[in-house]
């Protein structure tokens, strides 16, 4: 099975992701493990701080010495150079808040998924045509689950994934889910800047045992 493939999958078996950024790479690190330790399998370190390239490296390095079974992509990545530097730096797939062209082809070329975010009919027709296997819908507190609904008609098997507008909650999850998202992406609701500033790791590994539990009381993983 190849790289997209495996990505493909570990999102889909736990049906979110988690996507966090912070300055400190101990700190990335301690995230990392809290999440891995509560059964997390896919993370998105989001590209959003100075030391985002530096602590991507720690963690790649962690992962590879402490984590095996984690899949690691890098999220809010804007152009073809940053996708570049990311791939040669062992991203398992990468995630952007736009379509672009040149990155999916740089991305799908190097054996990755690429995760295009969108908004409009337009924006996923278009990533759509340009193979992308699981699209971000973003923001998705701007257009609420009953988009998923008409989306469904337009654009039959295309894997959905909202990106805000999720809570860590089972009428919020249930939502989602029920008008067919493949996976709901977690960023705050479940690793908020609070926390880290705290260094609570506990309570995230607690936040990421809960969304587990939440989606599975929805019926969306049997683990």
């Amino acid at each position: 099975m190849g790289k997209d493939s495996l990505a493909l999958e570990a999102i889909g078996s736990q049906k979110f992701l988690p996507l966090f950024y912070h300055d400190d790479a101990v700190t990335c690190i301690e995230v990392v493990r809290a999440l891995y330790a509560a059964g997390v399998r896919a993370i998105e370190f989001t590209n959003r701080g100075p030391a985002a390239f530096e602590n991507f490296n720690a963690l790649r390095s962690a992962v590879n010495t402490e984590m095996p079974q984690l899949l690691i992509g890098i999220g809010t990545i804007k152009n073809t150079k940053e996708a570049k530097r990311f791939i040669d730096a062992q991203a398992d797939f990468i995630v952007c808040p736009v379509v672009d062209e040149g990155i999916g082809k740089l991305t799908q070329a190097a054996g990755l998924m690429w995760v295009p975010g969108c908004m409009t009919p337009t924006e996923i027709n278009t990533a759509h045509q340009l193979d992308a296997k699981l699209i971000k819908v973003f923001p998705g507190n701007l257009v609420g689950p009953s988009y998923f609904t008409a989306l469904k008609d337009i654009f039959p098997g295309q894997r959905l994934m909202p990106s805000g507008g999720v809570d860590l909650t089972e009428d919020s999850l249930s939502g989602w889910f029920g008008v067919g998202a493949f996976a709901v992406a977690l960023g705050s609701k479940l690793i908020s800047s609070a926390l880290m500033k705290a260094k609570d790791f506990t309570q995230i590994g607690e936040n990421a045992k809960k969304a587990i539990e939440l989606i599975r009381s929805v019926g969306k993983i049997n683990v």
